[in-house]
């Protein structure tokens, strides 16, 4: 799913991690969520000159997501899904969430996940991670001749 994430908002990234696997996949996955925000902060800096709002809309199947991001240094999740989700696999849409709040929070990120509709957890998955590759492509972007940050305060 990463690298979905990374090859739709055209970031490099290499990623090593390990953990207590044989328990669950819940603390690595916290982990590297709270690693990549921790990342995309510091690769942020001060937050000036970019963009700071983005979108991201992606199909994947029967799967579509919406995905809205604010760099605002307000960390927040929304995260909406069908109701008829069902867990298929080891990495699951709950399991998702859990990574979502931790890069919400370490990266400074109001971050809103939207599925319309789907109902293969895989497909909802690809599409959300997708979506949020370009939701970020989007807002992480220098916005020429644009001095100090997008905030009627002066800050994020």
């Amino acid at each position: 799913m990463l690298t979905l994430f990374t090859v739709h908002g055209f970031f490099d990234l290499t990623l090593r991690a390990r953990g207590d696997l044989e328990v669950d996949f819940h603390h690595t996955v916290e982990d590297v969520g709270i690693v990549l925000g921790q990342a995309l902060s510091r690769a942020l800096g001060k937050r000036e000159g970019i963009c700071r709002y983005g979108q991201g809309a992606v199909p994947m199947d029967e799967a579509f997501s919406r995905v809205n991001v604010d760099l605002s240094n307000r960390p927040f999740l929304v995260y909406h899904l069908p109701s008829t989700i069902r867990s298929q696999g080891p990495f699951d849409a709950y399991l998702a969430r859990e990574f979502f709040r931790a890069f919400s929070v370490h990266g400074g990120l109001n971050l809103h996940i939207n599925v319309d509709y789907g109902e293969n957890e895989h497909h909802i998955l690809e599409s959300i991670f997708k979506a949020l590759g370009r939701a970020l492509n989007v807002a992480c972007k220098r916005h020429e001749g644009f001095i100090g940050t997008l905030s009627s305060k002066g800050l994020l």
